[in-house]
């Protein structure tokens, strides 16, 4: 079969790639070049060169930004529940010669607190928002993050920022009322004909949330787009709250988990 013939049988594409033979997956998509658009405005953002790095992709699809990432010298997982993605990924990295490179996986991101290993970079983009509980994967995320993490999710309108305080009296949670206060609106039904687009953070809700997850964020690259470094410094919420409810939350026998770490 030929490269045309390939990529019509592997129809429909979300993500339009540029194959080294110059033919595309996707010339008319809906919203233009994509990703490729977005490539561009991130990619020095992150290292040229990524050799040693591990790196892992989040609902990678069609396995863009696993290819690219890869072509920087990274050892890269792609992780989909789509099985229709994850032919098309696996296909697309062979024609670029990276298959020794890449790894796809049809996983839940939960699925990732049951595994070992650890990554130097995260690939968080698109998926945040589609999760019905966004903060589990993001704690989850945490503990598997060396380096840094791209993080990007669909938003509320707005950059207003605030110096979060450090307590809130009870009688004075008319704060939590201003537009900068940190917070996630709840979409109960669809946004953009979408049942699954169920968050939309503000600004300042995204910044304290990495923050809580032990991130700090170094740039945003483009809008709703931002590039953390893990900060040894931050002290995480999974350090000061319960973290038994972490543990039963991912399915661990949490009392078993907290005496061991007693003893130790």
């Amino acid at each position: 079969m030929s490269i045309a013939s390939d990529i019509k049988e592997l129809e429909p594409w979300f993500h339009n790639l540029h194959l080294p033979d110059g033919s595309q997956t996707a010339q008319e998509h809906f919203l233009g070049d994509f990703p490729s658009f977005k490539w561009q405005n991130i990619k020095n953002s992150i290292p040229e060169d990524l050799s040693g790095w591990k790196v892992l992709d989040i609902g990678c699809n069609a396995g863009f930004y696993s290819i690219e990432l890869a072509k920087r010298g990274a050892e890269v997982t792609g992780i989909d529940l789509d099985d229709h993605y994850l032919t098309q990924a696996q296909w697309a990295a062979e024609q670029f010669g990276l298959e020794d490179r890449i790894t796809f996986k049809q996983m839940q991101v939960y699925d990732l607190a049951h595994t070992s290993e650890e990554y130097d970079l995260v690939w968080f983009m698109g998926v945040f928002y589609h999760l019905r509980y966004p903060l589990l994967a993001m704690d989850i995320i945490s503990q598997k993050t060396n380096k840094m993490m791209v993080f990007q999710t669909l938003s509320l309108p707005g950059k207003e920022k605030m110096e979060v305080p450090d307590d809130v009296e009870f009688h004075k949670r008319e704060i939590m009322k201003t537009d900068a206060w940190p917070k996630m609106a709840f979409i109960e039904n669809k946004l953009a004909g979408d049942p699954t687009n169920w968050w939309a953070p503000n600004h300042q809700g995204i910044i304290s949330m990495l923050r809580s997850c032990g991130f700090k964020v170094m740039e945003m690259p483009e809008d709703e787009t931002y590039v953390a470094e893990k900060d040894s410094g931050i002290e995480t919420s999974l350090g000061t709250w319960n973290y038994s409810e972490y543990l039963s939350a991912i399915g661990k026998d949490w009392k078993d988990e907290i005496q061991n770490k007693t003893k130790k």
